[in-house]
């Protein structure tokens, strides 16, 4: 009798102890559901609303895109280009090679105004196939700029009124390799329009300012305005070796891919540069110029 209540009694504690745990274990799966049911429903509000506003920006763009192309904005209706006497033109090589959308944008630019136009790409695509491409002329508009296009021996061309320079990235290595072996040549030569710097007691260095760089530049062909604003069209966000002395106080615009240039796209980058202010290196009161 006594090892029956025993057994009952264990029995009963077994049971219980059993019942409990699958009790848990349920509770665990049903908190462990829920749990998966909110974030699930918090992942999707979350990527909806992410969705929601990329929509709204993109067709905000493109209504603004639209409004600005079709001249409805009177913000952007009237260009100031006072201050924008030299563009520059970046490309990645790899998208240089479409001359149609060269073409194309070299037409919004002189649609909108501007007077000189500098091209650029490292390989040299644009300098082989626009100069072929466009039906160039070096009469009338080259000449209104003959006293600058002296200063450089890089390849230039008129487009519907509008002087067009074609750079690559050798002319940038060229000019200043030239530059520098010319300066150190009436360096030797004894040559008496630089300033002498002496460190100790013998020792006498020969010290080169930029004026004398820029004149050294100009005397190999490798001068030129400098840029007043350099749009890039590429996948990376720099100038991709343009010559660096031509963009001492130059603003760079970084436009996205050549594919998916927009007229509306440059109307609103002018209309943007033509409201900042330089101070061209200077200390103003509030703020310090870029250089």
């Amino acid at each position: 009798m006594v090892v029956y209540r025993l057994f009952i009694s264990w029995w009963r504690q077994t049971f219980s102890s059993f019942l409990s745990l699958h009790i848990l274990q349920v509770l665990i799966l049903w908190s462990n559901m829920i749990l998966r049911l909110i974030l699930g429903w918090l992942w999707c509000l979350i990527h909806m609303a992410i969705s929601l506003f990329d929509l709204w920006s993109c067709l905000s763009k493109k209504l603004e895109c639209y409004l600005i192309s079709s001249e409805l904005l009177s913000k952007y209706q009237i260009l100031h280009l006072e201050r924008l006497k030299c563009l520059g033109v970046v490309v990645d090589s790899r998208e240089a090679k479409n001359v149609m959308e060269i073409k194309q944008l070299l037409h919004w630019f002189s649609t909108v105004g501007i007077k000189y136009v500098v091209l650029y790409d490292i390989e040299g695509v644009i300098k082989e196939s626009i100069e072929h491409g466009i039906e160039a002329s070096r009469d009338e508009s080259t000449s209104n700029f003959s006293d600058v296009c002296a200063n450089t021996k890089s390849s230039h061309c008129s487009h519907g009124g509008m002087v067009i320079e074609c750079l690559s990235g050798s002319d940038a290595k060229e000019g200043i390799a030239k530059a520098a072996n010319l300066l150190y040549s009436a360096s030797c030569k004894g040559c008496n329009n630089y300033a002498p710097y002496t460190r100790g007691c013998d020792k006498m260095f020969t010290v080169f300012t930029e004026a004398d760089m820029a004149s050294a530049l100009r005397t190999v062909g490798s001068g030129g305005p400098e840029l007043d604003l350099l749009l890039v069209y590429g996948p990376v966000r720099c100038h991709l070796g343009f010559p660096s002395w031509r963009l001492r106080y130059t603003e760079i615009m970084h436009m996205g891919p050549l594919k998916s240039m927009k007229y509306s796209s440059i109307v609103k980058v002018l209309c943007q540069f033509a409201q900042k202010h330089q101070n061209y290196g200077k200390i103003g009161k509030l703020s310090v110029g870029r250089c």
